[in-house]
């Protein structure tokens, strides 16, 4: 999250693996330029192992009855303005349908979210809770340009995210901001260095486009799509692009398409802060003896005590490396992503306080993309290049100052830590896009979005907004009242009923359907 100028949410699925684990290019265009890229076809094989910068590890287990993950790589042309130039590879992956031929409606294509998350490693991670979706679908996921093995974008090596990923993310002086912009400039101008001609052509817009390929290149008439978290935007900016080429689509954690990067920022303060208040209250409300505090208010403040002790003497983490404030108020962030991981904030709090922070850096290590051999995803690197390639918005410190009593009053705990991570994008290369995306949509079917109340990196309200922007007829809305990011993935029978029910047989959900 220190990298991000937009803050959102990474996908669950690689933060799962990393800490189960750490607890126990650009093509040529010579040969394209006269090349109808729709017409391509994708050699599908067999998966090799994720790369470094999709987060390293083994090629995807075969899922339940035998079924095996196919592999495929699809050329788009790297300036959307010029078709016929420059490519650029898109790494896909494929699970054929489980159902019989004469069910199967077509490929629904996942994006997961960051932005920066992998595609390719994350939907094989969730496979099995899809089965259900695969009786009629080929489930198809992807690295967007910039991410993993779709050129993915290194903005600086293992031991320099290191550094940057401990730095102090909410200076107090005039010395400390200085070290933080310098810091950030360095990180930035490794991006420009390192991705080359790809860092302008990162855009969500250009992602879209590549879906739209992908469909064609697929063999689908429609895209049928399930979009979570900063998926839910690209699924949005993919409808006003092509609003008839849209086929049934599930937004799922929505990122609300109004805000401009300071609001997003602002209203993800008020989301963490909500999900921590629903985290002190069920420890000292559904235990005898809540191990990190008496009260809700004596948990808050227990846990603001600890950060502004690590704010001048961190304490022993993963060696070689301490706990710092900033990790750790990364890792509490990554562990109120889910109410799964509640038990992992609980033991890592209650280690640190007794001045082990092992549990709390390896949150943190999780949401910054580290594997337990140390080295990196490019996840944060690619959600830093993505979002600043999108943001119009640039905010100085000044800015950032006038703004941190706001941020304070929205949450005491993470507001100041949200308010500094909006000089993310300070004296980047690109310019941004705009102050927001437009998702207009008129023309397009019914699409389900789905807002989650108690969801801390999307809150629930961006459901609704997204809907309107949609257009009428078109964003259909459905409230979970549940924890933690996205609703499906947390099994609720009645969420699963309403989805189901739509990607499968086209039932439309009722407006404003209340599933608890």
């Amino acid at each position: 999250m220190p990298t991000q100028s937009k803050p959102r949410a990474t996908a669950l699925a690689a933060a799962t693996l990393l800490l189960s684990a750490t607890l126990a290019g650009c093509g040529g265009s010579d040969d394209s330029k006269d090349e109808d890229l729709s017409a391509q076809k994708l050699s599908w094989k067999d998966c090799p192992a994720p790369d470094a910068a999709e987060g390293g590890g083994e090629a995807p287990s075969p899922l339940p009855g035998g079924a095996e993950w196919q592999c495929a790589t699809m050329k788009a042309p790297l300036d959307w303005s010029k078709p016929k130039g420059d490519t650029v590879d898109i790494a896909l992956i494929k699970a054929a349908t489980s159902g019989d031929k004469g069910d199967r409606i077509g490929s629904l294509v996942f994006n997961f979210g960051g932005p920066g998350g992998s595609g390719v490693t994350t939907l094989p991670a969730f496979g099995e809770e899809y089965a259900k979706l695969r009786t009629r679908y080929d489930l198809v996921s992807f690295d967007p340009r910039g991410v993993g093995r779709s050129a993915g974008i290194e903005c600086e090596d293992a031991s320099d995210l290191d550094t940057y990923f401990q730095q102090d993310s909410t200076p107090d002086d005039d010395a400390e901001r200085k070290k933080l912009l310098d810091n950030v400039r360095n990180f930035n101008s490794g991006c420009e260095k390192n991705a080359g001609k790809t860092l302008p052509h990162v855009r969500t817009t250009d992602a879209a486009r590549d879906m739209d390929l992908m469909r064609q290149v697929l063999g689908d008439d429609k895209l049928h799509y399930f979009g979570i978290s900063y998926g839910t935007e690209l699924g949005g900016v993919y409808a006003h692009l092509f609003p008839k080429k849209v086929g049934r689509a599930v937004f799922d954690a929505v990122v609300d398409p109004t805000e401009t990067a300071e609001q997003g920022s602002l209203g993800q303060a008020k989301g963490f802060q909500l999900a921590l208040d629903n985290f002190a209250k069920d420890c000292t409300s559904q235990r005898e003896d809540c191990p990190v505090g008496d009260t809700e208010q004596d948990v808050k403040d227990r846990i603001a005590g600890l950060l502004k002790k690590l704010d001048s003497k961190p304490i022993r983490g993963i060696p070689p490396r301490e706990l710092t404030q900033t990790a750790a108020t990364n890792g509490i962030a990554q562990s109120l992503y889910s109410k799964d991981f509640w038990p992992y904030l609980t033991q890592g709090l209650e280690e640190a306080y007794d001045g082990d922070g092992k549990i709390l850096m390896a949150l943190s290590d999780s949401m910054n993309g580290r594997n337990e051999d140390g080295e990196y995803s490019n996840i944060q690197s690619a959600n830093v290049s993505i979002n600043c390639a999108d943001d119009k918005a640039r905010y100085d410190t000044e800015y950032v100052e006038k703004k941190l009593p706001e941020f304070r009053e929205a949450s005491p705990l993470f507001g100041d830590y949200l308010a500094w991570g909006m000089v993310g994008c300070t004296d980047w290369a690109v310019a941004g896009q705009a102050d927001h995306p437009d998702v207009s949509a008129d023309g397009a079917p019914p699409i389900v979005v789905i807002g989650n109340t108690g969801d801390p990196a999307t809150p629930y309200e961006g459901a609704r907004k997204m809907a309107r922007a949609l257009g009428k007829g078109v964003g259909v809305e459905l409230t979970y009242k549940g924890q933690g990011h996205g609703a499906y993935d947390s099994k609720n029978k009645c969420v699963r009923s309403a989805v189901d029910g739509y990607l499968l047989d086209g039932t439309v959900p009722k407006a404003d359907t209340v599933c608890s």
